[in-house]
């Protein structure tokens, strides 16, 4: 059971990243439909925004506190806490639009789940580092601005 629990953002990290492939894998690509390039667009836009107010340094890919990690509150942040999630989410839904099928709308809401595990557990751990974070919880959503 330890053994799970100190691999666990090991674990969402090959999740994250099996099913982002996954889903390209067997998608037609985001160039099937001038919608889904617009989409895939606008998640690629979300997460340049999001890289260029949390400078790479800052963040770990594994929901683990880096040392000496600051909170950023600018940009993108100041709307959702989690915004290169929200950037993922958006790129595959483009691929997903392009050639739908079960399993990838499967895959889609697996990924889903996976990278609302590791927002949580970020979460979890800011909340021990940070009195601010609370703060930060109250003006912010999650994922999608004004909504979840």
């Amino acid at each position: 059971m330890f053994a799970l629990k100190e691999n666990y953002p090991k674990i969402l990290v090959f999740l994250q990243f099996t099913l982002v492939g996954l889903i390209m894998l067997l998608s037609k690509g985001f160039f099937s439909s001038i919608m889904s390039m617009l989409i895939f667009a606008v998640g690629a836009v979300l997460g340049i925004w999001a890289l260029f107010h949390n400078k790479l340094g800052n963040f770990n890919i594994q929901p683990k506190m880096k040392e000496g990690a600051l909170l950023v509150t600018t940009g993108i942040y100041a709307f959702v806490r989690h915004p290169m999630y929200l950037s993922v989410l958006v790129m595959m839904f483009a691929f997903l639009l392009g050639s739908s099928s079960a399993i990838q709308s499967f895959l889609f809401l697996t990924l889903v789940v996976v990278l609302y595990l590791k927002a949580k557990r970020e979460e979890s751990i800011w909340k021990k580092e940070s009195q601010e974070y609370e703060a930060y919880i109250e003006k912010t959503k999650l994922f999608l601005p004004f909504v979840l």
